[in-house]
């Protein structure tokens, strides 16, 4: 006897259907490769969803991400993630078990980040989500979410479902094993460059994104011959910056001579620069060649360039345009091949304006600049930091310091550092030598740095006027960062720039002295 199929629709017999779906998806797998993508189309076009999804668990990250899909045209599938448990989807990859939700809006556990409508011409959607499995191990999660028109017949499809997922597992897989070997890769390659870091940039410790951004640009300018122009505050660690410049470059076995321009009195700037012929001026009995010869092939470094007089600006000019200087009492021109460094802590634009700086040589100079944060925007550096001088001074003054209690830490966390990475390096040197347990306590720490508790000056006041006051600090230290940007400042905080404008006013902080002089005088303002 024939058994003849009764279910039927316009298209045609729907098993016929599901087996033309299942043998094109076997004549793929006879591939090299399968391509996902042209499952998911065969998949839509068999079951009319509007939404197909294949998600793939990273096991490394223990982190469930969108391997393909359709229908998601519109949204950037790699940033949506879900953690095991998490959803409909984490749920299924969690327990292995598949999951049938007649009315997506009528579940809870339907966290909908994709952003799924809940009904399409008014109907209810419903999401089917079966595990992928591969050697009774859960690897990922094929769902769909589709109107169902009429009464549902979830049962076909759920084993349709099952049958594709145990087809294309193996490919799931392979992605799966791709995904986590490249992050793998990822990560030693990131340690590498961390190694290659910590040894090439000596002295400059740290981890945090604001540094990793100095060290990039270190990377990008050294091989080059550009003019670079280091900026920060005093103690930042800007003559670092210049060595590591120097010494990852291709002039690293040439001479690296180093000027503090603030040291030189002004009427010898010139000549320690520029050097002097015999009878030049009173007391020259010999020729003598200045900084700029001696680090003729190398680098030369411009400490505090914002202190240079006005009339050796005029010349420096010319030995960065012609690359050629001339001695004191000279009419030669002499030929340099110099590679120019300058660091400053000045506000060389509010100079310009003021007239104490030209604004020809600022723009010759500022080819490449590099800012250096301060350590008040690298806070998280600091117990890195603070192991790193340990071990320095135990050497140096032949002491044995183990550790720094987490109540010093935190001390150290909260203060703002005016004096930078070498206020904190004296402040170790300091708790080295009082310590007599080998521990660093809060009490080791100047007064100047202790917490409110440690050093018993708790703040007094009621609550309201106690959160005032370090509201206020958090907006100003906001308004430092952002150069007294309040959009900026806002999105920094999480509130709104209304919210953010009305603290501004309560507090009468003026956003544009931010913007002038980095912040420097507002306490003085208040």
């Amino acid at each position: 006897m024939i058994n003849v199929c009764t279910n039927r629709v316009k298209e045609g017999c729907e098993v016929k259907n599901d087996l033309n779906l299942l043998l094109q998806i076997s004549n793929e797998l006879n591939g090299s490769e399968l391509n996902l993508d042209i499952v998911i189309d065969l998949l839509q076009k068999q079951l009319k969803a509007d939404t197909i999804m294949i998600s793939v668990l990273n096991r490394n990250k223990e982190l469930i991400y969108v391997e393909g899909a359709f229908g998601l045209e519109d949204i950037d599938i790699s940033r949506i993630t879900y953690q095991p448990g998490e959803g409909v989807i984490g749920k299924v990859i969690q327990t292995g078990d598949m999951v049938i939700v007649p009315c997506i809006s009528e579940c809870k556990e339907f966290i909908n980040k994709i952003g799924l409508p809940y009904k399409i011409n008014n109907l209810d959607v419903s999401f089917l989500c079966i595990p992928l499995k591969e050697k009774n191990e859960v690897i990922g999660a094929l769902s769909i979410h589709k109107v169902y028109h009429g009464v549902p017949n979830f049962n076909d499809n759920m084993q349709l479902l099952s049958i594709v997922g145990s087809m294309i597992a193996r490919a799931v897989r392979r992605r799966q094993k791709n995904h986590e070997a490249l992050d793998e890769l990822r990560k030693e390659n990131s340690m590498l460059k961390q190694v290659i870091t910590e040894r090439t940039f000596k002295g400059i410790v740290g981890n945090s994104s604001k540094l990793q951004e100095v060290f990039s640009l270190i990377q990008s300018v050294a091989p080059t011959q550009t003019t670079v122009l280091i900026r920060g505050e005093s103690g930042v660690g800007k003559e670092l910056i210049a060595d590591a410049i120097h010494f990852t470059s291709k002039r690293s076995k040439k001479p690296f001579i180093k000027v503090n321009c603030a040291a030189l009195p002004d009427n010898l700037i010139e000549s320690e620069l520029f050097g002097y012929e015999k009878g030049a001026f009173t007391g020259a009995v010999t020729q003598r060649i200045g900084r700029f010869e001696a680090a003729n092939g190398g680098t030369i470094f411009l400490d505090e360039f914002g202190d240079i007089p006005l009339s050796t600006q005029v010349k420096l000019l010319r030995v960065l345009q012609e690359r050629k200087i001339e001695r004191i009492g000279g009419n030669k021109s002499v030929d340099i091949d110099v590679r120019v460094i300058c660091a400053t802590n000045k506000d060389l634009e509010k100079m310009i304006v003021d007239g104490g700086f030209r604004e020809d040589l600022y723009y010759r100079i500022n080819v490449f600049p590099i800012y250096a944060p301060p350590l008040r925007e690298r806070l998280h550096d600091i117990p890195t930091l603070v192991n790193y001088f340990i071990d320095k001074f135990n050497k140096q003054n032949n002491r044995n310091v183990k550790r720094i209690t987490s109540s010093a830490i935190d001390s150290l966390m909260v203060y703002h550092w005016p004096g930078n990475i070498r206020e904190l390096e004296n402040c170790i040197e300091r708790c080295c030598i009082l310590s007599t347990d080998d521990v660093i306590h809060s009490y080791n720490l100047p007064p100047t740095i202790q917490s409110a508790l440690s050093s018993k000056t708790e703040h007094q006041g009621t609550l309201e006027f106690i959160i005032s006051k370090l509201e206020k600090q958090i907006i100003h230290d906001t308004m430092i960062a952002t150069k007294g940007n309040i959009a900026k400042a806002a999105t920094m905080l999480g509130v709104t720039e209304r919210m953010m404008g009305l603290r501004i006013r309560k507090y009468n902080i003026e956003p544009k002295i931010f913007k002038i002089s980095g912040g420097q005088n507002f306490d003085n303002h208040n």
